[in-house]
């Protein structure tokens, strides 16, 4: 038997090879990554940048794990191409792999804008890519940010962590312009400037010198670093060089299937439903529901699309945005609180009497709440209020340990309830670190860690045990 195949080792393809073991002891996997690396979480990248984590804190699986679960791994050998007639894939080292099942999860890459001097900037997507931006910012005296998105403010602050003066720059009006309103946006650069990081929203970048950065209208910009955080492109080519079908990404149905019935697609490199997913939590669920249908575990099993919540992970910065942020009075009851100086900002848009968006930025201790009431599209309590700020006029206190549901989701990534922290935590599992291997909470965005510890150090001091 041929077994599985996975083209790709990043995010995506690492967890559907543990999702897999964990169903399913005894088929033959096998495993391809055209990086060198050891599968990591490119979400935390940021923090390789501001030096809050190291390169080895953010991997995902080691060489071990492969080992230990009977499962071949193959880094730093790309898949070419795919022979669907004889069911196999070909590498570039000559290697030709047969399979019975293909999962491809090839991933994106990042957008490079087409303008002169592009190759002297370094985009900002792999933990080769942080090596870079470390390297350079060793001697830099500026740094530019082109691209103020969710990837480009983190990357901008981690790099002002570092005492480095960076300029970030944003073609659109606002930052986090597909997150935020303009509102949000605008408290959001006041928050970074306060952190050391210059903003220029309108800014369109028509060239990248050796020292800065041309803008439209002939000003330019003093940097001898410059990052690219322009956004990314589903990698596809491997999928429509072999006649799948392919728009934006990979087209898939509910079982995360292309039109070929042996191969499947996941992550970034896949489109369901019209749309291609960026974040983690559809990773996640993506690769579940096809570790049950290879496997057998669940036939079942299907993706019905995700409820998006941004998270931004940025030290000092603290942002959550669900849904349609952008609706207007005229299409939604619009709820919102705005103390510019303190630099927060919340915003409730409900439809129907139903949670269908919200941004929170400063402290976001509502968001545990308005989170299980976006994902449930339940009705909104008649006290608003309550909701913007936990504990007033009645309002719903999910910041509190105590007073927070066995049922209330803690980690979204991963869909990790509060009851089962603490399930873990009376098995035996007393740190952060124990329930995460029990239950990969805080192991996607990191969103969640100051909460499992305000969870786990509750429960330890219920019981009088140090935590």
């Amino acid at each position: 038997m041929s077994g599985l195949v996975v083209v790709g080792n990043g995010m995506a393809g690492a967890r559907l090879v543990s999702e897999v073991r964990a169903r399913d002891g005894s088929l033959r996997v096998t495993v391809f990554g055209a990086e060198p690396w050891q599968p990591y979480n490119r979400v935390l990248l940021s923090n390789v940048v501001a030096g809050t984590m190291t390169p080895d804190q953010v991997r995902l699986l080691d060489r071990g794990w492969y080992a230990d679960h009977s499962v071949t791994a193959v880094p730093g050998v790309e898949v070419t191409a795919i022979d669907r007639e004889t069911r196999a894939v070909l590498t570039a080292d000559g290697r030709r792999e047969p399979y019975d099942v293909l999962v491809l999860a090839t991933g994106s890459r990042p957008v490079v804008p087409p303008v002169p001097g592009a190759d002297r900037a370094v985009a900002f997507r792999t933990l080769d890519d942080c090596g870079a931006i470390l390297d350079a910012a060793r001697t830099a005296r500026r740094a530019a940010v082109v691209g103020g998105g969710l990837l480009g403010v983190e990357a901008a602050r981690g790099l002002a962590g570092r005492g480095l003066p960076v300029t970030l720059l944003h073609r659109a009006g606002h930052l986090m312009d597909r997150q935020l309103d303009a509102e949000a946006g605008l408290v959001l650069e006041e928050t970074l400037t306060e952190l050391g990081v210059e903003t220029r929203t309108g800014a369109v970048v028509t060239e990248i010198l050796d020292g800065g950065v041309r803008l439209a209208g002939g000003g330019t910009v003093e940097a001898d670093l410059v990052v690219l955080a322009c956004g990314v492109r589903p990698v596809t080519g491997l999928a429509r060089d072999a006649g799948l079908e392919v728009a934006h990404g990979v087209v898939v149905d509910d079982e995360m299937r292309t039109d070929d019935p042996s191969i499947f697609a996941i992550g970034e490199c896949a489109e369901h439903a019209g749309t291609v997913y960026g974040l983690v939590a559809p990773v996640w669920e993506q690769a579940a529901v096809v570790a049950d249908l290879v496997t057998g575990a669940d036939k079942t099993s299907r993706y019905r699309g995700s409820r998006l919540v941004t998270r931004l992970k940025a030290r000092n910065v603290e942002l959550a945005a669900m849904g349609e942020t952008h609706l207007t009075d005229d299409e939604a009851e619009i709820v919102r609180f705005s103390h510019r100086a303190r630099g927060a900002y919340r915003k409730l848009v409900i439809r129907e009497g139903r949670l269908v968006g919200a941004i929170l930025l400063g402290e976001t201790s509502a968001v545990g709440a308005l989170t299980q009431l976006f994902d449930r599209g339940g009705p909104v309590p008649a006290d608003r209020t309550g909701l913007l700020f936990p504990g007033v006029s009645g309002g719903v206190v999910v910041d509190s340990p105590v007073r927070m549901p066995d049922a209330a989701k803690v980690c979204q990534c991963n869909n990790v309830t509060k009851g089962q922290i603490r399930g873990c935590w009376e098995s035996g599992a007393r740190d952060v670190e124990a329930v995460a291997a029990a239950t990969r909470a805080t192991t996607g965005c990191g969103g969640c860690r100051d909460a499992v510890e305000g969870i786990v150090g509750w429960l330890c001091e219920q019981e009088g045990i140090p935590a």
